[in-house]
């Protein structure tokens, strides 16, 4: 599972619809609907946020965004709460960087035309809207 915390526009196509289908899946953990997965790594910042399916929609919902603005059709009906002010999780800007360089390395042999549409690497890349940025490493949760 890879929950993103980059900005969904710098996910490539295959990243993106990966990614949605990896949130519903989280969704669906977080909702109580599976016995799986539910200790997975990358579920534990949304378990550890005061409501966490708001925050796995806010998360869907900026997906959705995206793969909307690129001519996609996701179902907007699967995100089963959209609520208007979630509070944010927070990402370090080592992790950021982490799945920057673990993005690079996908597209680089699946779709290397998107290479010239990733950040250079120069600063932390956009977070996904439900995240704010904070220094630090790479996420302890995060699997290498």
């Amino acid at each position: 599972m890879r929950l993103w915390s980059l900005a969904p526009s710098i996910l490539d196509r295959a990243a993106l619809v990966a990614g949605w289908r990896e949130a519903l899946l989280a969704q669906k953990v977080l909702a109580g609907g599976t016995r799986g997965y539910t200790r997975h790594p990358q579920l534990r910042r949304f378990q550890e946020h005061p409501a966490p399916l708001d925050a796995i929609g806010a998360f869907l919902f900026g997906l959705h965004a995206e793969a909307t603005a690129r001519g996609y059709r996701f179902d907007a009906s699967r995100i089963q709460r959209v609520a208007q002010d979630v509070d944010p999780l927070t990402v370090s800007e080592g992790q950021l960087n982490y799945e920057l360089a673990h993005l690079r390395a996908k597209v680089l042999t699946r779709s290397p035309e998107w290479l010239p549409r990733l950040p250079d690497g120069a600063s932390p890349p956009p977070p996904h809207p439900l995240f704010r940025t904070v220094s630090g490493r790479v996420a302890d949760w995060e699997i290498r």
